[in-house]
């Protein structure tokens, strides 16, 4: 018999200068970036989240604490990649991702295809398994004012026959 689970995970990311904008493992051309610990992908911080919170794993930052000067500037395909090694270690693969980032400027959609593929590659999925959507916040609060971006994902893992 199957067991299903599906996770949810949220990230975001105050804007800053001097910094690569970096969404789902794409360098998006801009003025700014999102500043962190790490690359600050916050599409991959939360399909990360939701992979582990779906196996009940935590979060990212158990994993890879921002206070942890091995993770100063690194790639969050690493965090990504942990995630799904450690939901397969307790049988679980992932069936499907549904994701949107939530910000105001750049445009991304000629990003899309990209991040898609860099996600299904990362995730070992077929590309109509993986949704990446764009949102603007309509200039309200935060995101809205170019101050921060976000994401969300939810994944659906499946363990058994």
């Amino acid at each position: 018999m199957s067991e299903y689970r599906t996770g949810l995970g949220w990230d975001n990311h105050r804007t800053g200068p001097g910094r690569p904008l970096i969404i789902g493992g794409v360098t998006i051309p801009c003025e700014f970036g999102l500043e962190g610990h790490s690359d600050a992908d916050i599409l991959l911080h939360a399909v990360t989240d939701a992979i582990l919170g779906a196996a009940a794993l935590g979060d990212i930052g158990m994993h890879f604490p921002d206070t942890d000067p091995r993770w100063k500037g690194a790639a969050s395909s690493l965090f990504l990649k942990h995630a799904v090694a450690l939901a397969a270690e307790k049988g679980f693969e992932i069936v499907n991702v549904d994701s949107t980032v939530i910000l105001e400027k750049p445009k991304l959609k000629d990003h899309r295809l990209s991040m898609r593929e860099n996600l299904a590659s990362a995730l070992n999925l077929e590309l109509d398994r993986v949704s990446v959507k764009f949102k603007t916040s309509e200039k309200v609060g935060p995101v809205g004012e170019g101050r921060s971006a976000e994401a969300q994902a939810v994944v659906l893992l499946k363990r058994g026959d």
